[in-house]
C-alpha cells in the first residue's frame, strides 16, 4: 500500500498539472487516466486493509470472551483450592493465550499508526481512512484495556506460611503473603511499573513493611510478570470514634470472625504508549486475634466461597 502510494505520489506531481486547459491533448488525458487509475488502486487496497482489520478485530473479540470464560473457571478452581479442594490452578496456558492476544492487538495498533501516516501524506475525497481508521482506533482501544483489566490477577490468595493453617485467615502481627500476576506478558523496561495493595472495610488496619512493589519479570521467561508482596503483617488502627467491629455503612457492629477483609492491587501499567491503571482484589479474608477464633473465621470463609464468586 505504501508503495502503491508513493507511485501515485510521484506520478500525481510529474504529470498533474491545474490550471491549464489541456483538453484537447491526447497525451495528458492518457496520463490522467493513468493517473486515476493509480488511485482507485490506492483507495481499493485502503478498503481491503480496513475490512482485513475489522475482522481481525471481530475474531479478536471473540477469542477475548472465551479467554474471559476461561478466566471465570481458574477462579472458581482457586476459589475450590483455597477450601482444600485438589485441582490446578496453573496459570500457564491462560498467561500464554492472554500474551498472544494483546501481541496481536498491539499490532493492529501499530499498523493503524502507520496508516495514519500515509493519510497524513495523501488524502483525497471520500477517503476511507478518514472516515474508518478512528472508529477502528476507538475499538481496538476498549479491546486492549478490557483485555489488560482482566488479565490483572491474584495467583497467590493471603496466606501465613504455617502449612498447618489455612489461607484466608490471618492474624494481627503474624507474617503472611499474597502475589498478583500480569497475564500479559508484555513489559516496557524502560517504564518503572509500580503496583501498590491497601486494604479496606470495617476495622482500619495498616499493612507494615511494603505497600508497593515494582511489577518484575521472572528471574526466567517462564516466570511471567509477578509482584510478590512477602513478609506483610498487619496493625489493627486504634479509633476511639468507633467500637471494634463497627460496620462502614451503619450496619451495627459484627463479630470479628466475620468481618470480610479485601485487599485491593493496584497496578500503573505503561506500554507502547498505552498508559493504564489496573486493579485486582484477593478473596475476602478474616482477621483473627487469636487462634481460638480460627474455627469460627474459617467458618466465613466456607460460607462466603461456597455461596459467592464475586469478591465485593
Amino acid at each position: 500500500l505504501e508503495d502503491l502510494q508513493d507511485t501515485f505520489d510521484f506520478c500525481y506531481k510529474v504529470h498533474y498539472q491545474p490550471g491549464e486547459d489541456r483538453n484537447k491533448d491526447a497525451q495528458y488525458i492518457q496520463q490522467l487516466q493513468a493517473l486515476q487509475a493509480k488511485l482507485q488502486n490506492v483507495d481499493r487496497q485502503r478498503r481491503e486493509v480496513l475490512a482485513q482489520m475489522q475482522q481481525l478485530l471481530g475474531r479478536s473479540e471473540t477469542l477475548r470472551e472465551l479467554l474471559q470464560q476461561e478466566l471465570g473457571a481458574w477462579r472458581e478452581r482457586q476459589q475450590h483450592q483455597c477450601l482444600g479442594a485438589p485441582v490446578d490452578t496453573n496459570l500457564r496456558p491462560l498467561e500464554t493465550w492472554f500474551t498472544e492476544l494483546g501481541q496481536g492487538l498491539f499490532q493492529l495498533r501499530q499498523l493503524l499508526r502507520a496508516l495514519n501516516d500515509l493519510r497524513q501524506k495523501v488524502t483525497y475525497e471520500r477517503d476511507p481512512l478518514v472516515a474508518e481508521t478512528p472508529l477502528l482506533e476507538q475499538r481496538l482501544q476498549e479491546q486492549l484495556t478490557h483485555l489488560l483489566k482482566s488479565a490483572f490477577v491474584v495467583e497467590q490468595q493471603p496466606s501465613t506460611p504455617n502449612a498447618g493453617k489455612r489461607p484466608l485467615v490471618l492474624r494481627t502481627a503474624s507474617k503472611f503473603s499474597a502475589r498478583a500476576r500480569l497475564l500479559v506478558r508484555l513489559l516496557d523496561r524502560s517504564h518503572r511499573m509500580e503496583t501498590k495493595i491497601h486494604i479496606d472495610r470495617f476495622r482500619k488496619f495498616n499493612i507494615l513493611t511494603s505497600s508497593s512493589k515494582t511489577l518484575l519479570a521472572g528471574d526466567s521467561p517462564q516466570e511471567g510478570l509477578v509482584c510478590d508482596f512477602q513478609y506483610l503483617t498487619l496493625k489493627e488502627q486504634k479509633d476511639s470514634r468507633s467500637g471494634k467491629g463497627k460496620g462502614t455503612s451503619g450496619e451495627g457492629p459484627l463479630v470479628v470472625t466475620e468481618e470480610l477483609h479485601l485487599i485491593t492491587f493496584t497496578l500503573a501499567y505503561a506500554y507502547c504508549g498505552l498508559e493504564l491503571e489496573l486493579e485486582t482484589t484477593t478473596l475476602p479474608f478474616v482477621i483473627i486475634s487469636n487462634n481460638n477464633q480460627f474455627s469460627s473465621a474459617w467458618a466465613s470463609i466456607l460460607w462466603f466461597n461456597m455461596l459467592s464468586s464475586d469478591p465485593r
